[in-house]
């Protein structure tokens, strides 16, 4: 039997509580590492992946692991969003707590137009 850590039982008991609460709005959800840090837009009742934005991306100026970094992915996502449409999403950080890069990032999408 395999062994389930903390980090997945917090990221599990997060996405129960944002699906119980989210009325099926849109789904932003954030993905960090030590270097990139990433952002997705999923609707959960077609299971399909609307828009994403990464550090990784070719053309991505700034370096992925620095706050400075979560910024520019924050208004990309956003402008994404907007793009197709979208201007009401729930946030989802996962397992991660709300500081630093993940708080960053909300805080610059909210600023271009996305409100959760």
């Amino acid at each position: 039997m395999e062994k389930v850590t903390a980090f997945e039982r917090r990221k599990n008991r997060v996405r129960f509580a944002i699906k119980q609460k989210g009325a099926g709005r849109i789904r932003l959800c954030i993905n960090r590492s030590e270097r990139h840090i990433e952002a997705q837009l999923i609707d959960d009742k077609k299971a399909i992946t609307l828009a994403a934005a990464s550090s990784k991306e070719k053309d991505f100026k700034a370096k992925g692991s620095s706050v400075e970094g979560a910024k520019l992915v924050g208004q990309l996502i956003a402008e994404r969003a907007l793009k197709a449409k979208i201007k009401e999403v729930v946030f989802d950080r996962g397992a991660f707590k709300f500081h630093g890069r993940i708080k960053a990032l909300a805080e610059a999408a909210r600023e271009a137009g996305l409100s959760f």
